[in-house]
């Protein structure tokens, strides 16, 4: 397996102590973001349940159940204390779960990988890609992360597209551990924080 992120650059000790601080204090971001709790566990299920939604998503359970997705939620609850993840939910305007977004991070290279899905009815209308902006836009300026790395499936042509737009480099192909044990090839991508702010103060970068 391949270890992400690829780039390890060591920060000082005060930079990792306030990117952990950072995560373990945040309870959401922009104007809908919150965390997940053990109460959410069966609308994300359902949510989760939808094959579009999670089909490509390496770091979800591998089978979806109740009983998973508590334990998914628990987990990322866990991380938050130690300051390395977090995983927040999106409601709409009815007050349903439509998105999620799930964050690991490693304070020691001030480093994260984000990922996450909108539910079906939402996708190919922007609000992925502006979510994702509001999303970076947080991470480098409230967590202090220097560096984001995603991950997407081979034949994944919609994020790669966004993640170039973006301003990420891919930086190849690795080999990604599936919860269950197994692998898949995936391709990896950074963005460093200066990248980001070019591309978004040189152009309107996310639409």
């Amino acid at each position: 397996m391949t270890e992400i992120p690829l780039t390890r650059t060591a920060v000082s000790d005060e930079k990792e102590l306030g990117v952990r601080r950072a995560v373990q204090n945040a309870q959401g971001f922009g104007e809908n973001a919150q965390l997940a709790v053990e109460s959410d566990t069966e609308e994300l299920t359902a949510l989760l349940s939808i094959p579009s939604v999670a089909g490509n998503i390496y770091t979800l359970p591998a089978k979806i159940s109740l009983d998973t997705v508590r334990d998914f939620i628990e987990r990322h609850l866990e991380e938050r204390e130690k300051g390395e993840g977090l995983l927040m939910i999106d409601r709409d305007h009815l007050g349903s779960i439509c998105a999620y977004h799930d964050f690991q991070f490693w304070p020691q290279w001030a480093s994260c990988e984000l990922g996450g899905a909108i539910r079906p009815d939402l996708q190919g209308k922007g609000r992925g890609g502006r979510g994702a902006a509001i999303a970076f836009e947080w991470l480098f300026e409230s967590i202090g992360v220097e560096l984001i790395c995603e991950t997407s499936a081979l034949d994944n042509v919609r994020t790669a597209s966004l993640l170039e737009r973006i301003g990420f480099q891919f930086m190849g192909e690795i080999t990604s551990l599936l919860p269950d044990g197994g692998s898949r090839p995936s391709h990896y991508w950074e963005l460093y924080k200066e990248d980001w702010l070019k591309a978004r103060d040189s152009h309107a970068a996310i639409k």
